[in-house]
């Protein structure tokens, strides 16, 4: 097979992009893939494999409902916070962050697996530059972490192929956070290219795809990271763009280059044409 080509990219946008065949390891396509962006939501991942630990282990049970603490209540990205019963329990919380990326039950966990813990699984899995560094938070203050998360395409691509293989702790915790991240419903940005259903893709869909995804929003930020396989291939990519300290809304040209991205990661993981769909 051959590698995949990048759009031009905008060069206003702070890049790091690395995409790879998720079962050689070969890398298809790179941009400054070392280097670090704030990458939003998508450190919840993180979290997510530190919960599939506990629950694997039995430090944690499925149904253990979880207390919110009050100083880490917060809103926007998700629905716990609008739902009137908010004590759920552990797995249903973590499907909650595969799901619409949820804040307050992010908070919730992180609260129940303490802070310190849920910081040290990216270094302990061998990443240096990529981690989930804090709480999701109303408002930044002096002395807190400059962002929940950061991190650069080649550690996260890679992180995408070790849990596609099995290889993140074990191959049950693999498959339960990547189960987690079946159920993302932001379809937006690289995933828009591949034509799913959002809201019901855990089975192979058009063009028997399989994805699981993890993306990450800000008013400067546009991240997704994931394991695409179809009946041709498989893919492990991540793109990360910044924008921060741009007078102009860049989303646009970032999002038309992620659509880009995925077009050619979709070809290559399917080997059909775009309007070659199938019917089950």
């Amino acid at each position: 097979m051959s590698g995949i080509a990048l759009p031009v990219l905008d060069d206003r946008v702070r890049w790091s992009i690395r995409v790879e065949d998720a079962r050689s390891g070969e890398i298809l396509a790179e941009h400054t893939p070392h280097v670090v962006c704030e990458t939003a939501s998508v450190g919840k991942v993180f979290l997510l494999i530190e919960v599939a630990s506990r629950l694997a282990s039995g430090a944690l049970s499925p149904d253990q409902p979880v207390d919110i603490p009050d100083e880490h209540r917060v809103a926007d990205s998700g629905l716990l916070y609008l739902m009137r019963d908010q004590r759920l329990g552990v797995a249903d919380l973590a499907l909650l962050v595969g799901a619409v990326s949820d804040n307050l039950a992010t908070n919730a966990l992180i609260s129940l697996c303490g802070l310190g813990a849920v910081r040290a699984v990216a270094t302990d899995l061998g990443y240096r530059d990529t981690t989930l560094l804090d709480y999701i938070r109303n408002e930044r203050l002096e002395g807190m972490p400059w962002t929940p998360s950061h991190g650069t395409g080649a550690e996260l691509s890679d992180l995408m192929r070790r849990l596609g293989a099995g290889d993140v702790i074990s191959p049950d915790v693999s498959a339960q956070v990547l189960a987690w991240l079946g159920v993302d419903t932001d379809t937006s940005m690289v995933a828009s290219a591949f034509l799913l259903d959002p809201l019901a893709h855990l089975d192979p869909e058009y063009q028997r795809v399989v994805l699981r995804h993890k993306t990450g929003t800000t008013e400067v930020t546009r991240v997704d990271v994931g394991h695409v396989s179809a009946d041709a291939g498989a893919v492990a990519y991540a793109v990360c763009a910044n924008w921060r300290g741009i007078d102009e809304d860049l989303r646009a040209p970032v999002l038309d280059a992620m659509a880009a991205i995925g077009e050619s990661i979709r070809a290559y993981a399917t080997g059909l044409p775009r309007d070659a769909g199938t019917v089950s």
